[in-house]
């Protein structure tokens, strides 16, 4: 067992000699750190949601609703005393934690989504690769040890979601992630008020540029010349996105790859049973972080109905709003085997590097194995409803 509480004890001892953490220790803290070092583009991508924001702002104050309610006198505060460890889709963990599939990582740093792979291979948890990504699937893959996967943005050309899907497999992952609710961009304020969508420039399209059937379809390589790329981007522009996916299409997913599925992006129980009916093996609830429906239910009020739904026929993620070690307790506690962490560890990205998401990281780890030990919680074996009571 990993005893992820320890950082605490890292950072107290060397304080003794005067040291400090060069970063932030909560999400909100790198957020606000963020915003003053990344460039207004860089931070208003990542940060930004739809419309008002009003989605992503309930993701937040949607765990406001449940209160735990620890249990004394258990023996469970021991350095030695928690398993976090569990198995999601066939993937061991050492912790139910994965990053969520951000996209266009190499706004915030050079090193991208590489980066992300290695330090998560490291602490033993999970990572899940964009399609949208800054770097080749094949690049992360060298990079990103025994525990990722790949999220598939079905592009409107079928012949290229199979070559995406094949390459990802080829490469070692351990699981499909089809993202749904992306058939299209949602109406993101803060990207239009300064103009910018990365893929334009080139950015985030780096698994479209090394695929072989998308290099086909370019007359003249992208590397060759400005003239030659701005095409490859056009025609990214055509294939990005397709509103024709139907929940029938996970069948055609299953006969390209013998891995897990998942569907990502589910809030409504009815989806749920239906995406499990076509053949998904996971689902994950989630709202997109807020970037797609303004005004959407809440990430964690979702869970626990899509749950009670499917929850003993597949395993369940949730994904949108998490932000410290209570509120993984609680996604678990409402039905999740696990979560998708996502935007602190970016900016973590953007401060340090692979240092900023080590340590984005680990802060959330250590304080779900500390909270998880004094609420008298042994195991994530041990984590229900009954813990919970609600706050409405």
């Amino acid at each position: 067992m990993t005893y992820f509480g320890n950082m605490q004890n890292e950072i107290y001892l060397t304080g003794l000699s005067g040291a400090k953490p060069a970063l932030p220790m909560t999400a909100a803290g790198l957020e606000d750190a963020a915003r003053e070092q990344l460039s207004p583009e860089a931070f208003g991508y990542i940060a930004g949601s739809a419309s008002t924001e009003r989605t992503a702002v309930s993701n937040l104050r949607a765990f406001d609703k449940h209160a735990i309610v620890p249990r004394m006198l258990r023996g469970t505060a021991a350095p030695d005393a928690r398993d976090l460890s569990v198995e999601v889709l066939g993937t061991r963990l050492a912790a139910p934690i994965l990053t969520a599939p951000v996209g266009v990582l190499g706004l915030v740093h050079d090193d991208a989504e590489v980066a992300v792979g290695s330090v998560t291979a490291e602490l033993g948890i999970g990572s899940i690769l964009s399609t949208a990504a800054s770097s080749t699937i094949e690049d992360v893959a060298a990079a990103s040890g025994d525990n990722w996967w790949y999220q598939l943005y079905w592009p409107a050309d079928d012949e290229l979601a199979e070559s995406f899907v094949r390459r990802a497999e080829t490469a070692g992952a351990k699981a499909i992630v089809l993202t749904a609710d992306t058939p299209g961009m949602g109406w993101r304020p803060r990207d239009l008020e300064l103009g910018h969508l990365p893929f334009l420039q080139a950015k985030g399209i780096a698994n479209y540029l090394s695929d072989p059937v998308f290099r086909a379809k370019l007359a003249t390589p992208p590397e060759e010349s400005a003239e030659a790329l701005q095409i490859a981007v056009l025609t990214w522009v055509s294939l990005f996105g397709n509103h024709a996916v139907r929940i029938a299409d996970i069948a055609k997913l299953r006969q390209w790859t013998t891995l897990p599925i998942a569907v990502k992006g589910i809030v409504h129980p009815d989806d749920a049973r239906e995406a499990v009916a076509a053949g998904a093996n996971g689902i994950v609830v989630s709202n997109h972080g807020g970037r797609q429906v303004d005004g959407s239910i809440s990430a964690l009020d979702a869970l626990g109905p899509v749950a009670d739904a499917v929850g003993h026929e597949v395993d369940i993620l949730m994904d949108s709003g998490i932000r410290c070690g209570a509120d993984v307790i609680k996604a678990l506690a409402l039905g999740a085997d696990a979560v998708l962490y996502g935007r602190p560890w970016v900016y973590g990205l953007g401060l340090a590097g692979a240092d900023g998401v080590r340590h984005a990281l680990r802060s959330l780890l250590a304080d779900l194995d500390l909270t998880m030990g004094l609420a008298g919680l042994a195991s994530v074996a041990e984590i229900d409803r009954s813990i919970l009571m609600s706050n409405s």
